[in-house]
């Protein structure tokens, strides 16, 4: 028996409306090679350069979800988050930068914002200021719920025998912890969907389809010459 649309959770709604391009995002190379350890070094040192540049308009997007949260019991994880954020994944770029030869933050500046790094810090600080909480979950769903899902899928085939700029990249956003951040983060926006009206639901639907482009993109510019 099929199950109504209306009885499934808003966030499943919104992921099957994104198609294969949901499906392009989590299936892409660049989740393979990075797990199997044989990724180009210069795509993935192109991909953390650009990534890094996300880190402050993403800790407003968060800020701004934590800060229009509907009580104390939803920001809480929400803060959890931030933290590690801004602490062992921000780490583990510095890290990686002083494998990689690009540890001076001077130099890296250097190399300009790719498009798609624009267009995505756009998007975050555009729904974090001015979306609504539905909006900025969207966003944010689409960020870590894309990358849970090719964490997992690629950790039976993670190669730890290589340096740990490949590896730990998907434990980051693989295990028990990181599965707890996403069912958060879903769960804000699922209860959302609940009390949205038509009109909020396409804003979220338009917003969530931005982002999983932008996912799409930023992995195809990593490669681009």
């Amino acid at each position: 028996m099929r199950e109504d649309k209306k009885t499934k959770p808003f966030t499943e709604q919104l992921r099957e409306a994104a198609g294969d391009q949901w499906d392009r995002v989590v299936n892409h190379k660049f989740t393979t090679e990075l797990a199997k350890g044989d990724i180009d070094k210069e795509v993935l040192k192109k991909y953390l350069i650009q990534d890094h540049r996300f880190l402050d308009a993403f800790v407003i997007l968060l800020s701004s979800a934590i800060a229009n949260a509907r009580s104390l019991g939803d920001r809480i994880p929400g803060c959890q988050f931030l933290a590690l954020i801004t602490g062992k994944e921000n780490t583990y770029f510095e890290r990686s930068f002083e494998v990689f030869g690009c540890s001076d933050q001077d130099e890296r500046m250097k190399i300009p914002d790719d498009s798609v790094t624009v267009n995505f810090c756009n998007l975050m600080r555009e729904v974090a200021t001015k979306g609504t909480l539905g909006e900025i979950l969207s966003v944010l769903v689409v960020a870590e719920w894309s990358y849970q899902t090719w964490g997992e899928k690629v950790l039976p085939i993670t190669n730890r025998e290589v340096d740990f700029t490949t590896w730990e990249w998907v434990d980051l956003h693989s295990g028990t912890y990181f599965s707890e951040v996403v069912s958060y983060l879903r769960g804000l926006l699922d209860k959302e969907g609940t009390l949205l009206d038509d009109e909020g639901k396409e804003k979220c639907k338009n917003a969530f389809n931005r982002a999983i482009q932008l996912e799409e993109d930023f992995f195809d510019m990593a490669y681009a010459n």
